[in-house]
């Protein structure tokens, strides 16, 4: 019943992402947001991996994203290699680089790494502003090809690449569930609770960590490669840090440390902001005060607020069937509140 009840929570949300296109009426601009949204998700989970799992904050994701971009433009734009290719090697490109930035800022601990974090991705965006030669500078990388189709399936229309950045963004979440689920992503966890108590368990600390970092840039990398080939142009904007803080925006609203969470939260803020677009500028006086309001009363998020109303109301529901059994089982839902689970 749980392994039915925990698939058709991922069903539903899917078989209502493949209608949407029939429901929107086949307004382009909303798959294109939506596209969109679901590139920015796949990111997100890159960020909550290393963030929500591990326990360190990552400033520099939209910096890693744009070297994902960037590679799928430089390679086909001025080298001429086929895009797939180019994207393939969008999320290698991140990992390899994030190698040595994250072996040397993971020394760092707390609050020292976000900042060290934000100066990289600070240096990102005025490397891809500055290096002409390179990435084209403010004038931006123009004329980057749509990602061929395979026989008959073509992606050159909003609708196609809308269902493009789905089926990307469900392939990346599974592959994110495996990992969680994992031995592995159990010892990100541990890590991210108490790292004293992790590395009692012999749990190599530095090698976890630097293992979680890599395949969060990896995700952003390929978010970016994706991004680079919907928008079909980049410029140094796509590394500013305020994306980086969306993200992080995100993954609080949806709820951190959960594989849903950062995807709710990359769906519902660009929502948000499209609703209040009517405002212009004045759209922060809002929605400022609507995400404080958010978190007060939501501090889990939206999906870990449901996921730990659902751990009461099936403790509460064995304590009647079976009164012996009730105090482990609260113990059992308390210790995944505190803590957090897939």
């Amino acid at each position: 019943m749980g392994a039915f009840r925990r698939s058709a929570i991922w069903i539903a949300p899917l078989a209502l992402g493949i209608a949407l296109p029939w429901l929107a009426g086949g307004n382009d601009y909303v798959l294109s947001v939506l596209a969109l949204a679901f590139i920015y998700a796949i990111a997100t989970l890159g960020l909550n991996l290393i963030t929500g799992y591990t326990g360190q904050l990552n400033l520099a994701h939209a910096g890693f994203m744009a070297i994902g971009a960037y590679t799928v433009g430089i390679l086909t734009v001025d080298h001429g290699v086929p895009f797939w290719w180019a994207f393939m090697l969008s999320g290698v490109v991140p990992a390899v680089l994030g190698m040595p930035i994250g072996w040397l800022s993971l020394r760092l601990r707390g609050y020292y790494f976000a900042i060290f974090t934000l100066c990289v991705g600070t240096i990102i965006n005025l490397v891809i502003e500055k290096w002409d030669g390179l990435t084209h500078g403010v004038s931006g990388i123009i004329g980057i090809p749509a990602p061929p189709g395979f026989g008959p399936v073509q992606f050159s229309t909003p609708r196609a690449q809308y269902y493009l950045a789905l089926g990307a963004l469900v392939m990346m979440t599974w592959m994110m569930q495996r990992i969680v689920r994992s031995l592995v992503g159990r010892s990100f966890m541990a890590v991210r609770n108490s790292e004293p108590l992790a590395e009692a368990l012999g749990i190599p600390l530095m090698r976890t960590k630097l293992l979680a970092f890599v395949l969060s840039v990896f995700y952003a990398g390929l978010a970016g490669g994706l991004y680079a080939g919907t928008i079909r142009f980049l410029g140094p904007d796509v590394a500013n840090i305020a994306h980086t803080f969306d993200m992080v925006t995100a993954m609080l609203i949806g709820g951190l440390g959960t594989v849903a969470g950062p995807i709710v939260g990359s769906l519902v803020l660009p929502w948000i902001t499209q609703y209040l677009q009517f405002m212009q500028d004045y759209r922060m006086i809002v929605f400022g005060p609507l995400l404080v309001v958010l978190l007060i009363f939501l501090p889990a998020g939206m999906v870990g607020t449901l996921r730990n109303w659902r751990a009461r109301r099936d403790s509460q529901a064995l304590a009647v069937a079976q009164p012996d059994a009730a105090p482990a089982h609260e113990h059992r839902a308390a210790a995944a509140q505190r803590h957090g689970h897939a």
